[in-house]
Parts: structure tokens; C-alpha cells; sequence
């Protein structure tokens, strides 16, 4: 007979638990130690891009891929930026437990133990999506049989030490990124944006299910292919959904209506030259990063529509345009400084125009387009207002003398109407007043880097193009004129610094852009026609030789840029602003999105005045008394200063007749079979009469000017003569128009 068990005493049962908790603990640890020693004796495969890389628009639209060293088009994206109905066929059909397991299934492997242990061979493969990620990043698995035991035993000790040094969510990020998508794509952003032409977070149930199976088979399965087997198999995911009742049979049912149609892969590529510097500045900026790699993923400013109506605007003309003469765009947010729209070249395809180089930061002369600056300064320096008197006749300034773009002069003018109609002598004598040092100063200050042939100083040339500089620049300074006076340098990518920098007082800044938009009158209406948003100040500009052609704008909302030109510097003859570059701009202006409506207030400082012509004074101050003619004008800080000595009495005067000099030879425009005289006459009382050799050819009010055009080569003379017998003559000639 045996006695019968003695109960255990509560301290017995104590102690057998913690003798157990021990002895797990030992066995966690001791298991912990091997997983340590295990992961730093064959440690995971650095996970990188393989130099792959796409470069991004504002709303990540692809601007331009850059395939891996393997050839491998791939495009980093998180779960949060994939659509929820992708995940959701993701998880469901691939792995249900993926945010429970730990890298491997263990009732998933048991059942494919068993059934690789009863058939000699593995029906279904118990993979996890961790350890197809394992697969994925591990080069010698993927060299392997996939059915292997000796790959499914790589791949689940890979699996384990992702989950031991990655998030669940930066694990899927893995799949999400690399899952084969058919032929050189990778990744559900990459496939989804060359299959269908949309981001993943925009998928439809039957496309998600479709991205779902095509990695199990992504030759097979290929869209532009194989669209049945791929709708096949997007077929299956559909009904394993309903299947598990993660999806209604409705909601499967019209799902499976969609056809799967995709195009043929190929590169799109929107702002190439750009995509390429923003890809050269961000690889340049990681110590960490090896020689020759790449970020994956390079974000810009760039507007993926804006940048794609600009580029259709440079088709449209290229064609148009003599050989290897290209073309170059920029498109300037005022209010964030960013670039939206970047055009280096013409046409990317279209290596006879020079399509590799990026005129947008190409240094070449600026013309004429720097006068508004000059203007501005002069403002704010209480030299001239809006119609202060300036004289267009020929000068010397110390053995430089200027001529204007028509050879011809306009003799006494505003300084509205010189700077409308970029007038080259009036712009030189400024300067000469202004000081070509001081202006490259201020031009410096506003992001314009004026460059000089080595050794050289600032000097006249300058307002005439003698220093260059890139579109990039002259866009950042232009957008003082509508932001205050305060110039700004474009920025590609939104982490770059916002720098900006005063370059002339804002009630210049309002002074200037209202004459480039209507000529500077304040008993104008203020917006003649069209939106107020869309009213443009602009201006043109030429090098010399006609290299190259400018047009650069202002809105509320936007700054924008157009040069044309050839690369090389090669003169391109009757090209000039006003007829190749400023359509382009207006065109893109009427293109561009207005934004919101902004109210221009004229700044406090900004006054309107009536000015007595030409002397310059207010009415009412004038110290003779006189004022031979009333002119409305805006004053700056309330200064309304003399004209410069000299000016005004040129004006009162002996009667003298201006606009053409004396012994002149002048010809016609490139393209031209005419000669346009602006001729007017000074000091004269009364009517005036015109005579051509002796001929009157017209006669009216001395304070008109008289249009002259001449068709033929020859030498003439022109003679104007007043009520009272006072008479001027030129003698000058016409080449070049008689072919």
C-alpha cells in the first residue's frame, strides 16, 4: 500500500515556479546571446538604393528616374503614402499576420514542414512578407532556387534580424519600395506611376489588387504584356478578399469590371536639367553617402502642370527657331521664392540645340533688361521722378558714345517714356550720373552678379549689357518690383534658405512697375483692361550682335523669365526681345494659375504730382514762375527735383531738330525693308512744317513728333521750320535697304 502524495505547501509551489521562471529566463537569454552572436556573424546586407533615384514635383509626381546600377527604376514610399485599399490586398492576401509574427510564421513554416516532409518537396512556401523583404535585400537569395531549404533557411534568419533591427512600418516600407513590379520597375509608387499613370495613394480597388499579384510573377504578369494573365491574377486577389470578408462580393464585382491596360515602359520626363542639378546638390550635401551614389528620392518645388505647359510652349516654337538656337524658361512663386516651372533647353531631345546645357544658369549679357534697376536706384537717390526730363540726342560720355537699338533719337523725353521704350541714351547718362560702381552694388545686393572680363571695372556699358548674368538672377531681382523692393533668390527645394535682400525702396519698386505695366501717368486708369492679377510689367532686352534675346515679368503672384539665344554665342540677326522672347513670356503669363486676388496699395511714400514740363519742378514752385507745360506725375518721398542742369534750357532754346544726328548712316532692322525715323523738333513756336529735299512732307503742332519712313538707300536731307522762319537741317543716310 502506498502512501499517499503529500500536497505541496504554498513555498513548494513558490519555489518550482521560480525555479522555471529561471530556466526560462536562462533559455531567453542563452537564446538572445545566439540571435547577438548569430547577427553580428553574418549581419544583414546594407539596404540602399543601389544609386537608384527619382527626383520628384511639388505633389511627388517622377520629374526624371535614375536607374540603380542594376538598371532598376525604384521610387522610396511609406505606408502612409499608399493607398489603404493597396494594403489592405497587400496584408490580406500576402500576410495577415505580418504585425503579429516575428519575422517568420510559425504555423505558416509547420504546415509547409509538413508538407515539404510528406510530398519530398515544398507545396506552399509559409513566406511572410518580412521574409520576402529578406529576399529582396539579400543578394546571395537572390541567386538561389526560391524553394530551396537552404533559401527558406536564409530567409527566415534574415526575416528575424530585420525584425530585430527595423519597425514593422519601415519593414513594409522595404517591401513597398523594392517589390519586383516587371522588368526594370520596382516598388508599388514606381509601378503604379508607369502602369497607370497615378500616384499609389490614388489606386482603385482593382488596380490595388492588380500591383497585389504582380510581384509573384512580374515577367508573367506584366500589364503592357500580359494584360488577361495579369487581370487573371488580380482576379484572385479580388476573390480571395471576399473570400475572407475583408471586401463585399459587390465591392469585388465591380472591381473585376475595370480592365487591366497598360502603356508600353518608358522614360517621361519632365524638367530633365532640372531634375539633374537638384539630383547633383543634394548628392553632393552626405558625408556618409559614397562616392557616386545618389539620394533616392529628391523632392523640388517644380509644378509637375505648370512645368508641362511651359515645355509644350517650347515645342510649339521650336521648330520655328533657326538651327541650333535653343531656349530657356523660369517661373518664380513671389511669395515663396520657389521655382515652379524650369526649362534649361528648348527641346531635351535635341542635342543640335546645344539641349545638355542649362541656360537658366548660363551667363550671357543681359541687354537692356537691367534699366529698371537703374531707374529705381536713380528714385531713390532724388534724382528724377516719373516725368522728369531726359534727352535722347547723341552724346559722348569720355569717348563712349551710345546708340539706341533703332539708330535713331527722340530728343527731349520723359523718364517714363525712356524707359519704356529702353532707350539707350538717356539709360547711359543716368548711370553716368548714378555711378556704374554704386549701380553694380545695388545690383549685387539684389542677387545679380555682374560679371567683367578680368580686370575690368564697372563702367557705362553696363545698363547696355556689358556684364553677365544668368536668368536665374535677373528672375530673383525682377521680383522686388512686386514684392516692395525686396529681391529674393529662387529656391528648387523647400528646405533650401529663404534669402532675400532689399535692393530698392518700395515706393521706387511701385514707381517703376507701374511704368513697365502703362507707362507711369497717374491721371491714368490704374488697370486699363484685362485681370488685375494677370497685369504684367515687363521688360525686353538684346545683347549686342543679337546673341541674346530677353523677356523678363512681374505679377502679383509670379516672376518669370524667357531667354532665347544660341549657347555657343553665335549671333542670331532680327533676333531681339520684343519679337521672340516677349510673346513667349505673355504667353505663359495667360497659362499660369492667378491665386488669390491680391489689392496693390500704393505705398505712402509714392505721391502724385503735376510737374511743370520740362523744368521738373511741382506746380507752383517753379522760381520763374513759368511752366510751359503741366505734366501728372508720381513723386518719391514727396521730391520732385529740377531738371538736370542743362536739360531744360536745351529745350528753350535756338529751334533744333532731334532724333536723328547729323552725318549719320542708318539701316534697317534685321528682316526689315524700311527705315522708321521718330524725329521732333526743340524750341520751335507755333506750327512746324517738315521738308524731305526741299519736299513738305507734313506739317502740325511742334510738340508732336514726326514719324519719317524711308524705303530706299540714299542720302537725304530733312529740315523742320516754324511760324517764324527759324529753321534746323540734317543731312544723313539710308543703307541697306535697297536689296
Amino acid at each position: 500500500m502506498t502512501a499517499a502524495a503529500t500536497p505541496a505547501t504554498g513555498a513548494q509551489r513558490a519555489r518550482r515556479w521560480r525555479r522555471r521562471g529561471i530556466i526560462a529566463a536562462s533559455v531567453l537569454f542563452a537564446l538572445a546571446a545566439l540571435l547577438f552572436v548569430l547577427d553580428r556573424l553574418y549581419p544583414l546586407p546594407a539596404i540602399d538604393s543601389g544609386g537608384a533615384a527619382v527626383v520628384v514635383a511639388v505633389d511627388g509626381t517622377p520629374l526624371r528616374n535614375y536607374p540603380s546600377r542594376d538598371g532598376i527604376w525604384r521610387y522610396p514610399v511609406k505606408p502612409e503614402q499608399v493607398s489603404p485599399s493597396y494594403l489592405d490586398t497587400l496584408l490580406t492576401y500576402e500576410d495577415r499576420w505580418f504585425y503579429w509574427h516575428p519575422g517568420v510564421n510559425p504555423v505558416a513554416l509547420a504546415r509547409a514542414g509538413w508538407q515539404w516532409a510528406t510530398n519530398r518537396r515544398i507545396v506552399s512556401g509559409g513566406s511572410t512578407l518580412t521574409m520576402q523583404v529578406a529576399r529582396l535585400i539579400d543578394p546571395q537569395l537572390a541567386g538561389k532556387p526560391s524553394r530551396s531549404m537552404s533559401a527558406k533557411l536564409r530567409q527566415a534568419w534574415r526575416a528575424v534580424q530585420l525584425e530585430m533591427h527595423y519597425s514593422k512600418d519601415e519593414i513594409l516600407s522595404l517591401y513597398l519600395t523594392h517589390a519586383p513590379m516587371g522588368g526594370i520597375v520596382e516598388g508599388v509608387e514606381m509601378g503604379s506611376r508607369l502602369w497607370l499613370g497615378k500616384p499609389a495613394r490614388d489606386l482603385s480597388p482593382a488596380e490595388a489588387a492588380m500591383l497585389t499579384a504582380l510581384p509573384q510573377a512580374p515577367s508573367r504578369l506584366r500589364p503592357d504584356r500580359h494584360p488577361e494573365a495579369a487581370q487573371t491574377a488580380r482576379d484572385k486577389v479580388l476573390d480571395r478578399m471576399a473570400e475572407l470578408g475583408r471586401w463585399t462580393p459587390a465591392e469585388v464585382a465591380d472591381a473585376k469590371i475595370e480592365t487591366v491596360i497598360a502603356p508600353p515602359l518608358r522614360a517621361r520626363w519632365l524638367a530633365p536639367l532640372a531634375a539633374q542639378r537638384l539630383l547633383q546638390e543634394a548628392g553632393g550635401k552626405s558625408a556618409k553617402r559614397r562616392p557616386g551614389d545618389r539620394p533616392p528620392l529628391v523632392a523640388s518645388t517644380l509644378d509637375a502642370d505648370m512645368q508641362a505647359a511651359v515645355e509644350r510652349m517650347l515645342l510649339d516654337r521650336v521648330d520655328s527657331l533657326p538651327p541650333k538656337v535653343s531656349m530657356a524658361v523660369l517661373v518664380m512663386d513671389n511669395d515663396t521664392l520657389e521655382v515652379k516651372a524650369y526649362a534649361g533647353s528648348a527641346d531635351f531631345s535635341d542635342d543640335t540645340r546645344y539641349a545638355h546645357v542649362d541656360m537658366v544658369r548660363g551667363v550671357r549679357s543681359p541687354g537692356s533688361t537691367l534699366k529698371p534697376f537703374l531707374y529705381a536706384q536713380a528714385l531713390d537717390e532724388g534724382l528724377i521722378h516719373s516725368e522728369s526730363l531726359l534727352i535722347d540726342a547723341p552724346m559722348s560720355f569720355g569717348g563712349y558714345a551710345p546708340g539706341n537699338f533703332q539708330a535713331a533719337f527722340s530728343g527731349p523725353i520723359s523718364v517714363s517714356q525712356a524707359l519704356q521704350r529702353s532707350l539707350n541714351v538717356p539709360a547711359v547718362d543716368l548711370l553716368d550720373r548714378v555711378g556704374p560702381v554704386s549701380f553694380a552694388s545695388v545690383m549685387l545686393a539684389g542677387g545679380v552678379r555682374l560679371r567683367l572680363p578680368a580686370g575690368a571695372e564697372p563702367n557705362l556699358s553696363l545698363i547696355l549689357g556689358g556684364g553677365g548674368t544668368t536668368l536665374e538672377e535677373l528672375v530673383g531681382a525682377y521680383r522686388a518690383l512686386a514684392r516692395g523692393g525686396i529681391a529674393g533668390r529662387p529656391r528648387l527645394r523647400a528646405e533650401q534658405p529663404r534669402i532675400e535682400s532689399r535692393m530698392m525702396s518700395a515706393g521706387a519698386a511701385w514707381i517703376v512697375r507701374d511704368i513697365l505695366e502703362g507707362g507711369g501717368h497717374p491721371d491714368r486708369p490704374f488697370y486699363q483692361s484685362g485681370s488685375p492679377a494677370r497685369r504684367l510689367a515687363w521688360k525686353t532686352g538684346t545683347s549686342f550682335g543679337f546673341r541674346d534675346a530677353w523677356a523678363i515679368g512681374v505679377t502679383d503672384r509670379w516672376t518669370l523669365g524667357v531667354w532665347v539665344g544660341r549657347p555657343d554665342g553665335t549671333p542670331n540677326p532680327g533676333f531681339f526681345g520684343a519679337n521672340v522672347a516677349a510673346p513667349l513670356l505673355q504667353d505663359i503669363v495667360q497659362a499660369l494659375p492667378e491665386g488669390g486676388q491680391q489689392v496693390r496699395s500704393r505705398p505712402e511714400t509714392v505721391q502724385a504730382a503735376v510737374t511743370c514740363w520740362p523744368l521738373g519742378y511741382r506746380l507752383g514752385s517753379v522760381p520763374s514762375g513759368e511752366c510751359p507745360e503741366q505734366r501728372a506725375a508720381w513723386l518719391l518721398n514727396d521730391t520732385a527735383p529740377p531738371s538736370f542742369a542743362g536739360y531744360a534750357d536745351a529745350t528753350q532754346g535756338p529751334l533744333r531738330l532731334g532724333g536723328v544726328a547729323r552725318g549719320s548712316v542708318l539701316r534697317p532692322v534685321p528682316g526689315s525693308r524700311q527705315v522708321a525715323l521718330d524725329v521732333d523738333v526743340q524750341g520751335a513756336e507755333g506750327e512746324v512744317w517738315w521738308m524731305l529735299d526741299g519736299r513738305v512732307v507734313s506739317h502740325g503742332a511742334s510738340s508732336h513728333p514726326f514719324k519719317l519712313v524711308l524705303a530706299q538707300d540714299g542720302r537725304y536731307t530733312l529740315t523742320v521750320m516754324d511760324t517764324q522762319g527759324r529753321h534746323d537741317s540734317v543731312v544723313f543716310e539710308i543703307a541697306g535697304v535697297t536689296p
